[in-house]
């Protein structure tokens, strides 16, 4: 049994102190990784290049103990990103996506949600917004709905869709099939400016879906259902970069999920799986780039 991680894994190029790095990201790739760190048996499932980076990805993701039985090699080239970090920690991002083996799914090689055996579906980034890809996939998760816990992740990314109204239409369609959605403040106040976080989750809710968790940064995190408001408060650290923190949240979240079941994960759980993924993402926050804890640093 596993977690099915779905979406990009691409090349962060980041820029900071005038030198150039680059390393393997994206943000379910991110998840992925955090869940092998955590003990947690996952499939990676997404696009990877046979060049170089693609190389080097998919030895990576072996090495931490990330399935690659879902994920094809293409002779395509791979996504990048082109990312800067402020004075404060925080990343913008620049990709280079068309024509890229990271969203060149086919359904002919997705696993069969009726055949495999697999304890929940984890999704989102770009993969939600990028045709046709996106569209491949919500056909294909749609046979999941009722079967597996699915979760969510929009991670908003304006300079790659910054159509408003189509960047909410997409988050709408995968809402019809999530019971779980992680969204940061800033997700929330770029996708519906006029309405209060709080407004967005309970129509949120509205859709079926079971959880929201909006990540506020240093000031933690809320986990909303419609029995529960349960506040964490931000635990104070030296940060680096924030890099991947969404994405340990995300990886929490899942594995929680997958100890305690869905039911128990939404209500006797729910505050102990949230103060967790606070710990942990504070600690994401204190190394350079995406390097989330191990489980026995939590």
């Amino acid at each position: 049994m596993a977690i099915w991680v779905c979406g990009e894994a691409l090349i962060d190029k980041i820029t900071s102190g005038g030198q150039l790095r680059e390393i393997p990201g994206g943000g379910p790739a991110n998840t992925a990784h955090a869940l092998a760190r955590l003990d947690v048996a996952s499939e990676f499932i997404g696009g990877l290049s046979s060049d170089s980076y693609g190389q080097m990805m998919r030895e990576q993701f072996t090495a931490a103990g990330v399935g690659l039985r879902f994920t094809p090699t293409h002779e395509l080239p791979t996504c990048t990103a082109n990312v800067t970090i402020a004075a404060d920690g925080g990343a913008s991002y620049q990709f280079i996506i068309d024509g890229t083996a990271t969203f060149a799914y086919d359904e002919k090689v997705l696993p069969s949600i009726h055949q495999e055996e697999v304890d929940a579906i984890y999704f989102g980034t770009l993969a939600a917004i990028v045709e046709p890809g996106a569209s491949v996939l919500f056909t294909w998760m749609k046979r999941a709905v009722g079967k597996v816990p699915i979760i969510f992740d929009p991670n908003i990314r304006p300079t790659v869709l910054g159509d408003r109204e189509r960047y909410q239409g997409a988050v709408a369609r995968f809402l019809q099939i999530a019971d779980v959605v992680k969204a940061s403040t800033e997700d929330i106040a770029w996708l519906y400016p006029e309405m209060h976080e709080f407004e967005v989750a309970k129509s949120w809710l509205a859709h079926g879906v079971k959880l929201v968790v909006i990540t506020r940064g240093e000031k933690g995190l809320v986990g909303i259902t419609t029995e529960h408001v349960i506040e964490v408060p931000g635990i104070e650290v030296d940060v680096v970069d924030t890099v991947g923190a969404g994405d340990t949240v995300g990886a929490i979240l899942a594995e929680g999920i997958l100890t305690h079941g869905l039911e128990r994960a939404l209500a006797a759980e729910l505050s102990h799986i949230l103060h967790r993924a606070v710990q942990a993402s504070a600690i994401t926050c204190s190394r350079q780039g995406a390097q989330p804890p191990y489980k026995k640093e939590l």
